[in-house]
């Protein structure tokens, strides 16, 4: 269109110009010299805006956020390709002719026509159902008296939305996680205060109950801070090639006495000839504690735990399996979330941080781990290390 317009432009100035020497009476070799002055400086305006045409495609093309200009009719005037995956649109539909075709949201329709009729931009942020997205929509009127545009962008929030989420849902566990033991601590200290503190047993079994809570705010705070620097990768590892059955039955070791303790049957199932891993053999043995402490925890006694390593494709898995009361199937996906505790009787026990913590330890290694479960059969949690 630019062309066209250009030479259009062209011929009018050149009758012009004849005309006008035809009057003023030029020369005869003067007019072919202005005429090709004036190709040339057209010729120059047309590169110009060819060039302007394609940094603005390129813009548009690259652009992250959706673009739109619409009329004062709702008739798309323009849009970019970034709305097609916005909005998870068909190639037909990210072709619509007007807005309610393409964006098929009545809020973001309702923002362009309060755009509109205030003349003011005008600002919602909405989830979008097809593409299961949060956009934040900005609808601006443009200072376009003849066509009423108004330019619309859209910018993806989700996960600003999904960061949103989880910093709320960490103040309202971390006030829970706190709140019962304070509020016992609180009870035990009024009660001694009360006259307790006259009779020796009492004020002794107290103190005892004191303490026990204590500890958990201690194990509480040092896991939050553990799982700070974990995930401000402030945890620096030192990886070496290590042997995973050492890894194993070191962390095993540590926690043989208290499954028998527990009435439990645990063995360790580790065969010969396995390769060796690069890996930070402590925070794997902090890892499988993990395990092995829960799996002690959740499995009543005369039950049975199997800690086992084996090799897969390029790895090295470890896995920890138990005969207890296993985890429901729409908890097995929440299970590594941090301070999410499976059911009633897990709520009563630990901070819900230990899988958390385990989990990006795995992942600083390169690896992944999961959970295998059925009710009233048990789990079994496994992760997988690289070989060295």
């Amino acid at each position: 269109m630019e062309t066209e317009l250009a030479f259009a432009l062209m011929a009018m100035l050149v009758a012009i110009l004849i005309v006008s020497m035809a009057y003023a009476g030029t020369a005869p070799g003067q007019p072919a010299s202005l005429i090709k002055a004036l190709e040339q400086e057209l010729e120059g305006k047309e590169e110009q805006l060819s060039n302007q045409r394609f940094r603005l495609d390129s813009l548009l093309n690259n652009l992250a956020a959706g673009l739109v200009i619409v009329n004062a009719q709702g008739e798309v005037v323009l849009s970019n390709p970034a709305m097609q995956s916005l909005f998870s649109l068909s190639a037909a539909e990210a072709s619509a002719s007007s807005l309610p075709h393409l964006v098929r949201h009545y809020q973001f329709v309702e923002l362009w026509k309060a755009a509109v009729e205030r003349k003011v931009a005008q600002v919602l942020t909405a989830e979008v159902p097809q593409s299961r997205r949060f956009l934040r929509a900005s609808a601006f009127p443009l200072e376009d008296t003849r066509r009423n545009l108004t330019l619309l962008i859209f910018e993806d929030v989700t996960e600003l939305r999904r960061l949103e989420t989880i910093r709320k849902d960490f103040v309202s566990n971390v006030s829970h996680e706190l709140r019962t033991p304070l509020t016992s601590i609180k009870a035990l200290t009024e009660s001694l205060h009360a006259g307790a503190l006259e009779e020796p047993e009492t004020a002794r079994r107290f103190l005892s109950l004191i303490e026990t809570e204590v500890d958990a705010l201690s194990e509480l705070v040092s896991e939050l801070l553990e799982l700070g620097r974990i995930e401000s990768q402030q945890v620096p590892l030192q990886m070496a090639p290590s042997d995973a059955c050492e890894i194993l039955q070191h962390s095993a070791e540590r926690l043989r006495m208290q499954a028998e303790r527990a009435g439990l049957t645990f063995t360790v199932e580790c065969p010969q000839g396995l390769p060796r891993i690069l890996a930070d053999a402590p925070r794997l043995e902090q890892v499988l504690v993990n395990l092995i402490h829960n799996a002690i925890k959740f499995t009543p006694r005369e039950g049975i735990i199997k800690a086992a390593v084996r090799q897969g494709n390029g790895v090295v898995e470890f896995s920890v399996a138990d005969t207890g009361a296993g985890i429901s199937a729409d908890n097995q996906q929440r299970v590594f979330e941090r301070f999410f505790k499976a059911d009633s009787a897990r709520n009563r026990i630990g901070t819900g941080l230990g899988l958390a913590i385990a989990k990006h330890m795995v992942e600083a290694h390169l690896g992944k781990i999961g959970v295998e479960s059925k009710e009233g059969k048990g789990s079994r949690f496994f992760f997988t290390i690289p070989v060295a």
